[in-house]
């Protein structure tokens, strides 16, 4: 995902923006926010070969978690 942003600007869409980096964080979608990252993104190898994500069971870290702090 390519997402230029101003961040020396406020955005009145902040909480969408927020919650699209959440989703891309969970989903281990990367995420390019400047010309460079992007330049990285798009000419690296992983854009014409197959790629295996991995996606955390976020359900079971937080049943993990739950279960550490009620020791």
């Amino acid at each position: 995902m390519v997402f230029f942003w101003d961040p020396l600007e406020s955005q009145p869409h902040d909480p969408d923006v927020k919650a699209l980096l959440r989703i891309a964080a969970v989903y281990d979608i990367p995420v390019a926010n400047n010309k460079a990252t992007a330049d990285f993104m798009i000419t690296s190898k992983y854009m014409n070969e197959v790629y295996e994500r991995r996606v955390l069971n976020y359900n079971a870290v937080i049943q993990r978690r739950i279960k550490e702090l009620s020791k």
